[in-house]
């Protein structure tokens, strides 16, 4: 397969098929914001809270059904900010499961490649005893923050590519 650009931020991109997602959906209180900033990235930031049993703040992108036969990874172009996230897919949008990889962020910019044969399923921070990830499909990626502590962070995208 040859490298397929899933999305590259640009200034004033449309962000309409990324929607954020924090753990106010359970009744936390966390809060995050994604936007195309000045100089043309896509930068996910706020606070993760853990008053009423919250704890993650999410961003995701959905688009229609890729195929990705012989894709071999993602590799994401970003500048972080010294903590962890997840990079998290789904076959389908439908599904109550992810698949995840966990990475670490640095200040400085850097490309994070995830191999497709190290994602694995999981459903509210567990494990599942699923299959990995068959590459097959693909209709959703996101960007977790939920290190199980009150935390600001600030995550600098540049692009998602396919490879």
């Amino acid at each position: 397969m040859e490298s397929l650009l899933l999305y590259k931020f640009y200034k004033d991109c449309n962000l309409s098929q990324w929607k954020i997602v924090n753990d106010t959906i359970m009744g936390g209180q966390s809060r995050s914001t994604i936007i195309c900033n000045t100089e043309g990235k896509g930068l996910f930031a706020g606070t993760v809270s853990l008053e009423n049993n919250g704890g993650f703040c999410a961003v995701k992108y959905t688009f229609d059904r890729l195929s990705l036969q012989d894709a071999k990874s993602f590799s994401v172009r970003l500048k972080g900010d010294g903590k962890a996230y997840q990079f998290r897919i789904k076959n389908e949008i439908s599904e109550t499961h992810s698949y995840v990889f966990a990475f670490e962020t640095t200040t400085d910019w850097c490309t994070v490649n995830i191999p497709i044969s190290e994602l694995e399923p999981a459903f509210r921070g567990q494990k599942l005893n699923l299959p990995q990830y068959n590459g097959e499909q693909l209709e959703e990626i996101a960007f977790l923050i939920g290190n199980k502590k009150n935390e600001t962070f600030e995550l600098a995208i540049e692009s998602i590519t396919i490879v």
